[in-house]
């Protein structure tokens, strides 16, 4: 769903050169949804990671419970062994004593009696406390196994990011020191682009250095499928003063958030449903718009990829 609206928004926005302010406000609208679900996506991660270290103590209550039920299955062991010899000592005096009174005889009878009884209780016991062992036993396993597939599927995401946020830097390190930075952070890759790689002021139009550093960037990208990338469209607070097609920062903003996309996406093998382009305007500022170094930072293309949660969800839904 959030792949098909952020086409519908791409088609919108690429259709028309002069953006009203009721298109505006429906692209701030489906953008806002659009952050909701991603919100939600984290929030099945978070849960995940909880849902993992509930599991982990629950796994450790286990192997405690498991060893408390181990013990008093041994001690009711030397009980039952202690028994038993009671009972073989009972048994043989009860033959030396074969011919002693009936009273005598009746006596060691109630007793050998007795002593079946709280063997055959034993016995009873002994394989109930074997079968709570073996139940025991499959749930430890049991949880266990999943904890290492959360534990695995988490790890191999991380990696996944990791190494995604390597082979961008590589690609694009021609571009170090002129504007463009690669940060992984919360396990997601940000990639910042300043505006002075991409475009010239006021305008939306990619230069040749930005195109080519879009491209390098789009080979990456195509060889990874299963990231979601969000194109945001950032200005310094300077109002925007250029041709009547814009109606201001947000609109322009919107603008170079489009052409990057549309750069990507001259990239055959990349899936336009992984793509999402979003303005910002001036109200996302990672500087201050004081001096002129700020608001050179402030006017730029952040390109933010996350992981599909996909094998993650469907295991949390499992659970």
């Amino acid at each position: 769903m959030i792949k098909r609206i952020a086409i519908i928004l791409f088609l919108g926005v690429f259709a028309t050169s002069c953006v009203s302010s009721k298109v505006h406000k429906e692209l701030e609208g489906k953008y806002a949804r659009l952050k909701r679900d991603n919100r939600k996506l984290e929030d099945k991660f978070r849960a995940l990671q909880r849902t993992s270290e509930a599991d982990k103590l629950a796994m450790d209550q286990l192997n405690d419970e498991y060893e408390k039920t181990r013990t008093e299955r041994d001690a009711l062991q030397s009980k039952y062994d202690a028994l038993s010899a009671n009972y073989e000592n009972l048994k043989n005096s009860y033959d030396a004593l074969g011919r002693n009174s009936a009273d005598a005889l009746n006596a060691n009878n109630k007793r050998n009696r007795e002593l079946l009884s709280q063997l055959e209780e034993k016995e009873r016991t002994l394989a109930a406390e074997r079968n709570r062992l073996e139940k025991l036993q499959r749930d430890l396993a049991s949880r266990s196994k999943r904890v290492d597939e959360l534990e695995g599927l988490i790890a191999a995401k991380d990696a996944k990011m990791q190494a995604l946020k390597t082979a961008i830097s590589k690609a694009l390190r021609n571009f170090e020191g002129k504007g463009l930075t690669v940060e992984e952070r919360n396990g997601k890759v940000y990639i910042s682009m300043e505006n002075k790689l991409l475009f010239d002021s006021g305008s939306w139009a990619v230069g040749t250095q930005g195109r080519q550093a879009v491209k390098q960037l789009a080979s990456v990208l195509a060889e990874n499928p299963d990231i979601a990338v969000l194109i945001e469209g950032h200005t310094d607070n300077v109002p925007y003063t250029g041709n009547g097609q814009l109606k201001g920062n947000w609109d322009l903003s919107t603008k170079r958030a489009t052409a990057i996309v549309n750069l990507l996406l001259e990239n055959q093998q990349i899936d336009a449903q992984n793509l999402t382009a979003a303005g910002r305007g001036e109200h996302s500022p990672i500087a201050s718009n004081d001096t002129s170094t700020g608001k050179a930072k402030n006017r730029r293309i952040e390109v933010i990829l996350t992981p599909k949660l996909d094998e993650i969800s469907k295991l949390l839904n499992d659970i």
